[in-house]
């Protein structure tokens, strides 16, 4: 046998060994779980009127301008029926169907309006993408009882491998986003977001503390940056997990960020022993009889899988998925400038919480035949959370000035030109212009190449802001 032969037989060997299911069945029942109560919140708390039907305008993502919101009652009825996938997903009922389903309908959702983006939906779109491949269903599963036939104890490995591929990929990057001066140095954004939780009890005074910034900015950097190694070490695997839980249930008392703490602690799961829940069920039924009794699990099955063609094939397409993932936070390097400011490439990079950007835009709109002027605020056809989003993202700036051209032009008033004044301050900064207001941004084409008409972003440092209430006490 060849070296060449030898390096593919051992890397078939690492890549196709059995590992029992148990650990990706509990992934599955999480996953399905936390599809299943974000689907009903966003019904009862009606989100999906906020931001899906409700708006006039929707900003769509360069390439998908054709996707469009469903009507009210159609779009409720997605989320309902997000609501029962979520179930089946957790039940291991229909699961290829299921999961195929969940993924186009999720990412559905996401593409209806860019101002929705959110990373941990992006990443649950992911993992969806992922469970379509992954067999998880043969195993305590309504599939696996109704056809005995898929039953399996066993998965190969690189099933586990791709999910914590793709859980690594998100921690390792949001610890990247952090390596800034602004976080690091400066504090900030936390020292702006935590200055205005002061009223929370028990720690609340404690937030308007610098100290208090600069160890939260030090400890977001440090965790994202390592916390992937030390779960990995099977020794020190449970006690990385207890940081996991405490560090994402501190940012959700702290932080407005939905669900994302819940979604980030239950793919964190895929670090874990491929046992694991196996062993935790043995475990209770020992303390449930009453025995001290050491905890083992059943030796599994070992099959063998032939390599095939397929096989080959599957690998390809894993290796370019992973490159694409690698590619995707790295883009914005080909812009040069600082992401946090031009946003090129910002989106689908993991930068979870890099920046806290408040913005006000006017545009300006001229007609070149007449010399008539109007001033449009953007609040004549968005909803305030896309007027909030819009003002601080450039593409989404050139979006809604092209649609105005549009509805003047509709208007009979023949070609015009619309110029945006637009104002962003970046992590407490002074307000500056983010877009030359010069250019008539109706004849700019949007694309993946730099664009010019952005300004520079500001070199200043960031000042550290008080809340308004303190200044007024004093």
């Amino acid at each position: 046998m060849t070296e060449q032969a030898r390096g593919a037989a051992r890397l078939w060997s690492w890549l196709l060994a059995p590992r029992d299911i148990a650990a990706l069945v509990a992934f599955r029942v999480a996953l399905g779980a936390l599809i299943t109560v974000s689907s009903v919140r966003f019904l009862a708390y009606s989100w999906v009127d906020v931001l899906f039907t409700g708006p006039r305008y929707h900003f769509t993502y360069w390439g998908f301008g054709w996707v469009r919101a469903l009507p009210a009652p159609w779009m409720q009825a997605l989320f309902a029926g997000l609501a029962v996938l979520g179930v089946l997903l957790s039940a291991g009922l229909f699961y290829r169907a299921t999961t195929v389903l969940l993924f186009v309908a999720f990412s559905y959702v996401q593409l209806v309006d860019v101002s929705n983006y959110l990373n941990h939906y992006y990443l649950v779109s992911l993992l969806l993408g992922l469970l379509v491949f992954v067999p998880a269903h043969r195993a305590f599963s309504l599939d696996a009882w109704r056809r005995p036939v898929l039953r399996s104890d066993t998965l190969p490995a690189w099933c586990t491998y791709l999910l914590r591929f793709q859980v690594t990929v998100v921690y390792v990057f949001a610890g990247l986003a952090k390596l800034t001066s602004d976080w690091l140095v400066h504090a900030q954004p936390l020292n702006i977001w935590l200055s205005a939780r002061t009223s929370l009890p028990l720690v609340g005074p404690f937030l308007d503390e610098r100290w208090v910034a600069y160890t939260a900015a030090w400890a977001g950097f440090l965790f994202d940056t390592t916390i992937v190694a030390f779960l990995l070490s099977r020794r020190l695997r449970p006690f990385a997990y207890v940081v996991v839980v405490g560090f994402h249930a501190a940012t959700s008392v702290l932080f407005p960020i939905g669900m994302f703490p819940f979604i980030m602690v239950t793919a964190a799961l895929v670090f874990f022993d491929a046992s694991w829940p196996r062993r935790i069920a043995a475990r209770v039924r020992a303390w449930r009889r009453g025995t001290v009794a050491p905890v083992s699990v059943p030796a599994l099955p070992v099959p063998v899988q032939p390599v095939t063609r397929l096989a080959w094939a599957g690998l390809a397409v894993a290796v370019v998925y992973g490159v694409l993932q690698v590619a995707m936070p790295l883009r914005t390097h080909l812009y040069g400038g600082n992401v946090l400011w031009h946003e090129q490439g910002m989106r689908f990079s993991w930068r979870v919480m890099a920046r806290e950007k408040n913005g006000s835009a006017t545009f300006v709109v001229t007609s070149p035949s007449t010399g008539r002027e109007w001033h449009v605020p953007p609040s004549d056809y968005l909803t305030r959370l896309q007027e909030r989003e819009m003002s601080v993202q450039p593409d989404l700036i050139l979006q809604l000035a092209r649609h105005i051209a549009r509805d003047f032009e509709a208007r009979g008033l023949g070609p015009v030109e619309v110029r945006a004044d637009v104002r962003v301050s970046l992590n407490g900064r002074a307000a500056q212009l983010l877009v030359d207001p010069d250019v008539d941004l109706a004849r700019v084409e949007d694309g993946l190449a730099a664009k010019p008409w952005i300004l520079p972003a500001p070199e200043t440092p960031p000042v550290k802001l008080r809340p308004t209430w303190r200044a007024q006490v004093h």
